[in-house]
C-alpha cells in the first residue's frame, strides 16, 4: 500500500471501529424520553444496551473466521448493510420489546467494522507498530464519544430520539459507499480455512489457549466492562440523581471521552521508551485505585456530583493506555487467523461489557453504588487477572530457557 494512503485508510477504519460507541452513546440522552414514550422505565431501555453489546460479541465471534476465509472486504460490506436495515427499523418501533430486538441486528452489522478494521491492522503492521495505531485509531474512534451525546441531546430535544436512529442509518450508509470505494483488500480469500462449526470452535480455543492472548485480552476486556458499566448506569446516575440536563450530560460524557483519548495519545509517546506490558501495569494499577475510591466514596457518600465526575475521569483516562496496549499485545503473535483473535478479542470486550450493564440494570436501588461498585469490581479482577497472567508468562519464559540451556 502506498504511504501517502495510510491516512486515509486510518482515518476510515477509525470511524469503523467508532460506529459501534457511537451507535451506543448517542442514543443515551434519549433514555428518558424513550422510557416515557414506550411507556416503561430506564432499567427496561437499558436492556437494549445489554442486548446491543451481546450482538456485538457474537456478531464479532461469526465475522472473525468469516473474514480469515473470504477476506476482509466483502463481510464489511455485507455487515455495514445489515446495520443500516435494522437502524432504520429503529426508526419505526413502538415497544421496547421491539427495540431491544432490533438493537440486537444493528449491533450484530456494526461490530463487522469493529473486528475487520483490527484484522486488517494486524495484516498491515506488526510490533510495537500495532499499538501505536490502534492509540491513533483511538484519536479517530474517539471523538464518536464526544460528538455522540451532545448530537443525540440535540436531536432528542428537537426532532424526537426516533430521528437518532435516522442519523446512525445515514452515517452507516456513507461509510458503506466510502468503504466499497476506497478501502482495499488487505487479505485475499483462503479457501483452507474451514467454516464448519467445531473447525471454528476449535480455532477460537487455540487462540484462548495461548497464554499472551489470554492474559491480555482478559484484561484488556474486563477493563472495557467498567468502561461499558459507566455507559450503563451514567443515564440515571446524572440526569436523574444528580438533575443533569440532556446537554450537559453531553458535556460530561464528552469531557471523559476526552480524558480517553488524551491518554491514548500520551500511550503513543510513551511507546518510544516503554513497552506496551510496562504501561499496562501502571495504568491497571491506577485503574484499579480509581475503581476502588469511587465505590468506597459512593457507599460511604463522602462525594458529591463533582467527585464523582473527577474519579470517573480518572478511571475512563487511564482505559486510554490500558484498551490499545491490550489489544496489541493479544493479537500480535497471530497472523493467519488474525480475524478470528480480533474476533475474540472483541467478543470477550463485549461479552463482559453486555455482563457489567446487566448488573448495573439488575442491581439498579436508585443510587449511584450499583454503576460504581460494578466499575470498582471490574478494576480489581481486570488488575488481579493482569498480575495472575504475566505471572504464567514469566514462568513459561523461564521454563523454555531452562529446556533450551545445555545439559
Amino acid at each position: 500500500m502506498e504511504k501517502k494512503k495510510q491516512p486515509v485508510i486510518l482515518a476510515i477504519l477509525g470511524t469503523l471501529i467508532g460506529i459501534t460507541p457511537f451507535s451506543i452513546d448517542m442514543y443515551l440522552p434519549g433514555f428518558p424520553a424513550i422510557a416515557s414514550d414506550l411507556h416503561t422505565d430506564i432499567s427496561q431501555v437499558t436492556l437494549s444496551l445489554t442486548s446491543f453489546f451481546i450482538g456485538v460479541a457474537v456478531g464479532q465471534l461469526f465475522f472473525g473466521p468469516i473474514s480469515d476465509r473470504y477476506g476482509r472486504k466483502t463481510p464489511l460490506l455485507v455487515g455495514l448493510a445489515l446495520y443500516v436495515i435494522a437502524s432504520l427499523g429503529c426508526v419505526f418501533v413502538r415497544s421496547v420489546n421491539a427495540l431491544i430486538a432490533l438493537r440486537v441486528f444493528e449491533a450484530v452489522g456494526g461490530c463487522a467494522g469493529m473486528v475487520i478494521s483490527r484484522a486488517i491492522v494486524r495484516d498491515m503492521y506488526s510490533g510495537p507498530d500495532i499499538a501505536r495505531v490502534f492509540s491513533l485509531l483511538m484519536l479517530v474512534m474517539g471523538v464518536a464519544p464526544i460528538l455522540a451525546p451532545t448530537i443525540g441531546g440535540i436531536v432528542t430535544t428537537t426532532l424526537g430520539w426516533w430521528y437518532i436512529f435516522l442519523v446512525l442509518m445515514l452515517i452507516g450508509l456513507s461509510l458503506l459507499i466510502i468503504s466499497a470505494r476506497v478501502l482495499p483488500e488487505t487479505r485475499q480469500a483462503d479457501p483452507s480455512i474451514s467454516l464448519h462449526p467445531l473447525r471454528v470452535l476449535r480455532e477460537y480455543l487455540t487462540v484462548l489457549r495461548e497464554p499472551r492472548f489470554a492474559t491480555y485480552a482478559l484484561t484488556g476486556s474486563i477493563a472495557s466492562a467498567g468502561l461499558f458499566a459507566y455507559i450503563s448506569g451514567s443515564p440515571f446516575v446524572f440526569m436523574k440523581l444528580f438533575s443533569i440536563s440532556e446537554k450537559h450530560y453531553g458535556w460530561i460524557f464528552g469531557m471523559n471521552a476526552l480524558g480517553l483519548i488524551t491518554a491514548s495519545q500520551i500511550n503513543r509517546v510513551l511507546l518510544r521508551k516503554r513497552t506496551s506490558a510496562e504501561i499496562i501495569l501502571r495504568a491497571s494499577s491506577l485503574q484499579f485505585t480509581f475503581g476502588l475510591l469511587l465505590a468506597l466514596s459512593t457507599r460511604m457518600h463522602l462525594i458529591g456530583f463533582v467527585g464523582t465526575v473527577l474519579l470517573i475521569f480518572g478511571f475512563m483516562m487511564m482505559q486510554g493506555f490500558v484498551f490499545p496496549n491490550a489489544s496489541a499485545l493479544a493479537i500480535e503473535p497471530f497472523t493467519r487467523n488474525a480475524g478470528s483473535a480480533a474476533a475474540l478479542l472483541g467478543g470477550l470486550q463485549m461479552t463482559s461489557g453486555a455482563v457489567a450493564s446487566a448488573l448495573v440494570s439488575y442491581l439498579h436501588n436508585n443510587t449511584a453504588l450499583p454503576m460504581a461498585g460494578v466499575m470498582a469490581i471490574c478494576g480489581v479482577i481486570s488488575f488481579s487477572t493482569l498480575l495472575t497472567g504475566r505471572a504464567v508468562l514469566r514462568r513459561k519464559v523461564a521454563a523454555t530457557e531452562l529446556n533450551l540451556s545445555p545439559s
